[in-house]
C-alpha cells in the first residue's frame, strides 16, 4: 500500500529505524518542543490524517481501538484511517470492527475530537 499512499501525498513509514518512522507530537514542553509523540504508519499533514495499517491483530487484540485513541491524542490530526485485513484466519476483521464503530458512534456516549474515521478493508473478503 506504500506506493499508493505516497501518490496521495502521505508520508509513509519506511522502516524500523527512528529516522524511517513518522512521529506526531502529542505533548509540548518548553519553547514549543515536542515532549511526547506517537508514531503513525502514514500521515498526510495538509489533510490532517493519520493511517494505521494492521494485519492479523487488528481485531483480535483490539489494536484498532489503540489506533483510534492514539489518533485522538495526536496534535493537529482530524481524521483517522485504519486499514485491516478483511479476513484473518477464521475471523471477519473488517466486518467486526465496522459493527463496533456502527454501535459506538450513533450512541453519542463517547465524543471524539476527530472529524472522521475511515475503515479500510484489504485482502480477500470471501
Amino acid at each position: 500500500m506504500r506506493p499508493d499512499f505516497k501518490k496521495l501525498g502521505f508520508r509513509v513509514e519506511s522502516g524500523k529505524c527512528a529516522s524511517e518512522k513518522i512521529s506526531i507530537p502529542v505533548l509540548f514542553g518548553r519553547n514549543g518542543g515536542s515532549e511526547k509523540s506517537l508514531e503513525a504508519d502514514a500521515w498526510h499533514q495538509a489533510e490532517k490524517m493519520v493511517v494505521e495499517v494492521e494485519a492479523g491483530r487488528g481485531y483480535a487484540n483490539n489494536q484498532f481501538l489503540k489506533d483510534l485513541f492514539q489518533s485522538c491524542m495526536m496534535h493537529d490530526v482530524d481524521y483517522c484511517g485504519i486499514a485491516v485485513r478483511n479476513r484473518y484466519r477464521e475471523s471477519n476483521n473488517f466486518e467486526s470492527i465496522l459493527a463496533f464503530f456502527e454501535t459506538l458512534f450513533p450512541s453519542e456516549r463517547l465524543r471524539l475530537p476527530l472529524k472522521g474515521i475511515l475503515l479500510i478493508g484489504y485482502g480477500h473478503a470471501k
